[in-house]
């Protein structure tokens, strides 16, 4: 809604940075799209490695550990 009314207030003091704007927007948008997917993929893995090397210290000191009171 901001962003809407940003633009509009753009539209009015200069309307043909406006509408170059709206034109820009998606193809801007489509070229950044690749390097979002990439940052997604590497967020992913990271985490998987984070987990994979957290795994040892969570089992140890998981709160059901088998052990007699």
């Amino acid at each position: 809604m901001i962003a809407f009314l940003l633009w509009c207030l753009l539209f009015i003091l200069c309307w043909p940075v406006a509408l170059l704007a709206l034109i820009l927007y998606p193809i801007v948008w489509l070229l950044l799209l690749p390097f979002r997917i990439v940052g997604i993929a590497v967020h992913g893995a990271l985490a998987l490695v984070w987990a994979v090397v957290m795994l040892p210290a969570r089992l140890l000191s998981a709160p059901f550990r088998l052990s007699r009171i």
